[in-house]
């Protein structure tokens, strides 16, 4: 019999149910001391449902089932009930107050005070050692609200390192995270470990980076225990059977097969200029130009700050920075975006990487979510033809294989993949000519992944210009026709997704180097 003391956590035969639904049905799992240790699955397979669980999320007394840590039977109420235990989670949805600091979310409800006020000097000190640890080179007194999402994800997971941790729950930290610093963060994880003991369970769908840091693996499918990997320089995880586990089929090629047909240029990019909305003096697009045509898909990838999102946010209808300038084609006709809806009336459209604060309206329905991007469409006189709206609705629904049993089902009772796909069918039904995606996999299972990839092919292939901007690599190389890479708001180069690697273009995303003559627009 295994050595008890080598455990640090026990879950036995968890059952949660959500009415007559049973989200978690009989799963146990063991972790070990000083262990990293995985969950894997599709989305809504009931990971997080067990993480809330452990955390006090779903207090004692909601579920059925045995939770013991550290040799003790624990009945958590709250999450201050397991933090004081030395247990803390990093949801993948944030809990930071986008319009306070750095710092101060930094130690949101946990305050460093000097007698009965909150001494902000070392608050701000300590803010420093933990965002210098997890690589967030930002001004602790910034508001949340002005970094992208994945800034925001550090800035959690520093939060986290100023608590007594002793078991540290990661949910999907990585999601939007590109590859350079996934693996920053991923030996964080690992220092913890190795420095100060810190046992780590990781829910991740990068299935790559569970085979490099993980030490075991429990895959869950629809609320049941499937199967569990130990892993170790010996026994390697096997990436195919993991993968049949989760989704419960072989899965040959994570990517579909596609025969691109490249017509016309479609939207064209031209030396854009955008400036920081806090500090006018700083530029975060530097003469940004590119192009891309009918039936095309072309990516663009950089590490976070390269100023990718905020270029296209600025370029779709201004949404960030102050000062930009630059020309704009829409089928060889210069164009101007002073609003979101003028660049939509052009037949672009922008699926923002953030879709439950962004993208959706999580508090009502598929219907009303899916037509928010084409109301004149479904509307006469300003008012709404539920008709039309239902019939657009219900068509993406099956177009898309939206697992939903009605259009009128609300958009935060659906899984991240599933959410996903509204997003998309909501600027699809406005009918664009260039749809620009931003993450569009960010935090989504490989199954639904896959699907995502059908759906951007069939997009190219009814003539649209797709842009994708993604953090990871092996996704550009996957469905992409063209990649251009930006470092530190400049296009340093545009290459032949078949003719490249990750190994090139990480070289251009770390580098200033102005963009190779011959290979700017192939």
């Amino acid at each position: 019999m295994a050595d008890r003391s080598d455990v640090i956590l026990e879950m036995r035969h968890i059952v949660k149910r959500f009415g007559p639904v049973a989200a978690l049905n009989d799963v146990s799992i063991v972790v070990k001391r000083g262990q990293i240790f995985s969950l894997c699955g599709e989305n809504g397979a009931g990971k997080s449902t067990l993480m809330n669980v452990l955390s006090g999320v779903y207090p004692y007394g909601t579920y059925e089932g045995d939770l013991i840590y550290n040799g003790k039977v624990c009945q958590f109420k709250t999450i201050h009930d397991s933090e004081q235990q030395g247990i803390v989670i990093i949801h993948q949805e944030f809990t930071l107050v986008p319009y306070m600091t750095i710092a101060d979310n930094i130690f949101l409800g946990n305050p460093i005070r000097r007698g009965l006020a909150v001494n902000d000097d070392e608050q701000k000190r300590v803010a420093r050692e933990v965002m210098d640890m997890v690589g967030l080179h930002e001004n602790p007194d910034t508001p949340v609200s002005n970094l992208g999402v994945g800034k925001q994800q550090l800035v959690e997971i520093a939060k986290a390192l100023t608590k007594d941790v002793k078991l540290l729950i990661l949910d999907e930290p990585t999601a939007a995270l590109n590859d350079d610093d996934s693996a920053h963060l991923l030996k964080i994880i690992d220092d913890l470990r190795r420095n100060k003991g810190v046992t780590s369970i990781m829910i991740s769908h990068k299935l790559n980076e569970i085979a490099e840091s993980a030490d075991a693996v429990q895959v869950i499918r629809d609320g049941h225990t499937i199967s569990r990997y130990e892993i170790d320089d010996i026994h390697p995880l096997d990436m195919d059977s993991l993968i049949r586990d989760m989704v419960g089929r072989p899965l040959t090629n994570r990517y579909p097969e596609h025969q691109s047909h490249i017509g016309k240029e479609l939207f064209r990019v031209e030396n854009w200029r955008l400036y920081h909305p806090l500090d006018e003096s700083r530029m975060v697009a530097k003469d940004v130009s590119f192009n891309v045509r009918a039936g095309e898909i072309v990516g663009l990838a950089g590490l976070i700050g390269a100023g990718r999102t905020e270029t296209l946010m600025s370029i779709f209808g201004r949404q960030y920075g102050v000062n930009a300038s630059g020309k704009l084609f829409v089928e060889g006709r210069e164009v101007h975006f002073p609003t979101v809806r003028s660049a939509i009336d052009h037949g672009v459209a922008y699926a923002t990487e953030d879709r439950k604060n962004y993208g959706l309206n999580l508090l009502v329905s598929l219907r009303e979510n899916i037509s928010l991007a084409s109301l004149p469409k479904v509307s006469n006189h300003g008012v709404i033809d539920r008709a039309k709206e239902l019939n657009i609705a219900e068509r993406y629904r099956r177009e898309l294989r939206l697992k939903a049993p009605s259009v009128e089902m609300q958009a935060a009772n659906l899984s991240g993949g599933n959410q996903q796909k509204v997003v998309l069918a909501k600027w699809m039904a406005a009918e664009p000519r260039v749809l620009i995606l931003d993450e569009p996999t960010r935090g989504i299972d490989v199954g639904a992944k896959y699907d995502i990839y059908e759906i951007i092919d069939n997009l190219a292939d009814a003539g649209k210009a797709v842009v994708v901007i993604s953090s990871e690599l092996p996704e550009l190389l996957g469905v992409c026709n063209r990649i251009y890479t930006m470092s530190r708001g400049r296009i340093t180069a545009c290459l032949d997704a078949r003719k490249t690697n990750q190994e090139e273009l990480m070289r251009y995303m770390i580098t200033d180097r102005p963009i190779d003559a011959d290979r700017s627009f192939a």
